[in-house]
Parts: C-alpha cells; sequence; structure tokens
C-alpha cells in the first residue's frame, strides 16, 4: 500500500509490542488519517486503543511495519514527529503540592515545540495566554495546578498542549473528568481544531458530547481494528458497542 500524499498520519501493517512483553499488543494495522479529520477510537478494556495512540507518538517499540507522521518515521526521527504532535494522556493527577501554576505548566507545551535548552519568548507566552484562554482558564492561571479539580486539571493539560501548536492532536479519554457542559465546551473547541487541519484522535467511552460533524469511529479488539468507518456523531455509541459485541 503507498501512502497518500493527502494522510498526515500513516501506519502500514505495524506491529508493536511493551518492552518485555511476550506478545505484540498491536497487529498488523493499516490506517491513514488525513488533516481535519475527527476520529473516536472506541472498543473494550484491553482492546489497544491507547496502545495505537503511544504508537502513532513513537513511544513503543515497532517490531514491523511503518509509522508516519508529518511525513517523519517516528522510529527513525521520533523526536522532530513528537514535535508536531500533541498527546493529552489518560488520568494525569498532580500531587496537591505540586508547586508549578497553570501557566507554568501550559508553558512547558512550548518547550515541547522550541527545546528544553531554549529560552522562552513573548511568542511562546502569547501562545500561552491564547491556549489558557480557550480552555477557560484566564482567571486560574497563576493558581498552584495541584490545587485545581480533576476535570480543571485535565483542562490544563489540553491546554499544554493546545499551547505547542501541534499538527497532530493525540488524546485519551479527554472527557473523563469533564462535567456534562464542560464536556461540550471542549469538544467544540476540538471541533474547531479539526476544523482548521489538524488531525484529531480521541480515545473515549463516552460518546454523548461530541461535536456536529463527520466523526471516522475506528472499533479495536485484540489490539486490531474491527471496524473503521466514517459517520454521523449520533451513530458513533451504536457502531462502537454493535461491532464490540460481533467480533
Amino acid at each position: 500500500m503507498s501512502r497518500g500524499s493527502s494522510e498526515i498520519i500513516h501506519l502500514e501493517r505495524v506491529w508493536t509490542t511493551y518492552e518485555g512483553a511476550d506478545l505484540p499488543v498491536i497487529k498488523d494495522i493499516t490506517l491513514g488519517i488525513k488533516p481535519g479529520e475527527f476520529v473516536v477510537i472506541g472498543g473494550p478494556n484491553g482492546a489497544g486503543k491507547t496502545t495505537l495512540l503511544e504508537t502513532i507518538a513513537g513511544l513503543l517499540p515497532v517490531i514491523y511495519g511503518r509509522v508516519e507522521v508529518c511525513g517523519y518515521d517516528v522510529i527513525k526521527h521520533g523526536c522532530a514527529a513528537r514535535k508536531k504532535i500533541g498527546y493529552v494522556i489518560q488520568n494525569f493527577d498532580f500531587h496537591p503540592f505540586t508547586p508549578f501554576t497553570v501557566e507554568e505548566v501550559v508553558l512547558m507545551g512550548r518547550y515541547g515545540k522550541i527545546g528544553w535548552l531554549k529560552r522562552h519568548t513573548s511568542q511562546d507566552m502569547d501562545k500561552v495566554r491564547s491556549a489558557i484562554q480557550q480552555l477557560g482558564l484566564t482567571l486560574m492561571q497563576k493558581n498552584q495546578i495541584g490545587k485545581l479539580s480533576g476535570g480543571q486539571q485535565q483542562k490544563v493539560l489540553i491546554a499544554q498542549n493546545l499551547a505547542k501548536d501541534p499538527e497532530v492532536l493525540l488524546l485519551d479519554e479527554p472527557f473523563s473528568n469533564l462535567d456534562m457542559v464542560t464536556r461540550e465546551e471542549v469538544s467544540r473547541l476540538l471541533c474547531q481544531i479539526a476544523d482548521s487541519g489538524i488531525p484529531v484522535l480521541i480515545v473515549s467511552h463516552a460518546f454523548d458530547a461530541l461535536p456536529d460533524r463527520d466523526i471516522r469511529v475506528i472499533v479495536m479488539q485484540n489490539g486490531s481494528i474491527i471496524l473503521n468507518q466514517l459517520t454521523h456523531p449520533s451513530m458513533v455509541g451504536e457502531l462502537v458497542r454493535s461491532a464490540s459485541v460481533a467480533a
């Protein structure tokens, strides 16, 4: 299979594993994602959903196949590829006494773009303030991150990755700590990001706050993709459930 010129993410017959594991976790996956796609990845626990995101981000050994993001082979040029990727991990809890402020945590996202040894500029701070404003965090930007609720911390981590100016955005259960109103706010923001041309890939068990746009739903089972289909957001939950039962 040749990579389509318009694909920003391309996996070809990919097998990946965790270091020290006896068996592969991702098995023979071929997948292409174009700019601006909004992708929801569903399936039962242990199906390989998070592992797929980690594979795209170049965080796992690829034992066979090829993974490209933004034109970079993530195995050979992982650092260059990861500068293009925003990745919001699942269930990251800050200790209550973590000394960093919201603003400082979001600024860390810029260092992922410019490099840790470089001094940030006024332009970097503009990106930070813009991301903070987008997530509705302006009034708490000087607050310590550890003092915030789980949902607020989740929004800070999303802002951190937006400050990076990613060309690909990966999110693992981004709605898990959010109430319904906040889910809808974040969903609208993610829709705007996808509309700007940045592909958004979400691992989620929550399908009740998806944006009103075409959704590519990917269902995984035992490390393989068993469904890859474009659909209306109202159909995502049913497709995930029916494919998981049928597999």
